[in-house]
C-alpha cells in the first residue's frame, strides 16, 4: 500500500503498510503527516501538531509508540492537564484508538498491545 503526495513539488510515493503506518519512518515530513491526516478527513491545525510533535518526542525518547494511557500521561506532562485527555485528543483525530490514530500521522510504528 502506498500513498501519493499531491499537492507537492515533488511527485512522491510513500509506502504504507497493511495498517496505514509509514514503512520507512524516515520517510515522515509534516507534508506526508498532512497527506496521512487527509485520508481521514482531517485538517491539521496548531492543537494538531502540538499532539503529533508530543508523540514524536515520545519516540524520540524511548524508542516505541506510546499506548493510549502512557500518551495520554506524557501530553499531561508536555501540555497540560486539559490537553491528556482521551475525548480532547479524539475530538482531534477522530474516534478510535487515540494512540493508533496519532501515531500513524505522526509517522509513527503502531503501539505495541494495540489491536
Amino acid at each position: 500500500m502506498s500513498v501519493a503526495l499531491v499537492g507537492t513539488n515533488e511527485s512522491l510515493t510513500i509506502e504504507l503498510d497493511e495498517d496505514g503506518y509509514l514503512r520507512h519512518l524516515h520517510d515522515w515530513t509534516p507534508i506526508v503527516a498532512q497527506q496521512l491526516a487527509a485520508q481521514q478527513q482531517l485538517t491539521l491545525n496548531e492543537e494538531h501538531w502540538a499532539v503529533i510533535n508530543s508523540i514524536r518526542q515520545f519516540y524520540q525518547q524511548y524508542q516505541r509508540s506510546p499506548t493510549t494511557r502512557v500518551l495520554l500521561k506524557y501530553l499531561a506532562q508536555q501540555l497540560g492537564a486539559d490537553k491528556a485527555s482521551s475525548i480532547y485528543v479524539m475530538s482531534l483525530f477522530g474516534d478510535g484508538t487515540p494512540a493508533k490514530t496519532v501515531a500513524r500521522i505522526a509517522g509513527l510504528p503502531k503501539p505495541t498491545n494495540c489491536i
